[in-house]
């Protein structure tokens, strides 16, 4: 062995231990988690004509970066796109997107199995149970969704997939 091959390993045990190698091992540390947060704004648990079931309102905040895993929801859900744009991906069955007022809709399109759409302010879209999808906010401003749910009671939010 060279003097050289002996005093490289030394060099970087002495910058490290010295605090040189502070800025690079705090890099290295995993970033803050990106978050979404659900509020629940309103709910009702004996909704008449809904036997054991909750109706809920919520707004969900989805911050930049942020990604939401495969799940599906365990009724249905009207989620209602109040700011930013939201990237929703179906993997199975299919959701139809509108856009305008409940008595008056109008049809963006058809997001079927495998498609995915950008879900702009006012649009609005019905979850079913047997829908499963994810969705992610890729833009730099948060997206804010307000969603109505009619779930059994004591059901969760969402289900894992």
């Amino acid at each position: 062995m060279n003097l050289k091959s002996l005093l490289a390993p030394a060099a970087a045990v002495a910058l490290v231990a010295s605090g040189v190698g502070v800025g690079w091992s705090a890099a290295a540390e995993d970033p803050e988690p990106v978050v979404v947060v659900r509020e629940l704004l309103a709910q009702d648990d004996a909704p008449k004509g809904a036997a054991d079931r909750t109706l809920g309102l919520n707004r969900v905040t989805v911050m930049p970066g942020a990604k939401l895993a495969s799940h599906h929801h365990p009724g249905t859900q009207i989620a209602y796109v109040e700011t930013g744009v939201l990237t929703y991906t179906v993997e199975t069955s299919s959701v139809v997107v509108h856009t305008g007022p409940s008595d008056d809709p109008r049809v963006v399109r058809r997001v079927a199995a495998g498609q995915t759409a950008r879900l702009k302010p006012g649009m609005w879209i019905v979850e079913q149970p047997n829908m499963t999808h994810h969705a992610a906010n890729k833009d730099a401003t948060p997206v804010v969704l307000y969603i109505s749910t009619l779930f059994r009671t004591g059901a969760p939010a969402a289900i894992l997939d």
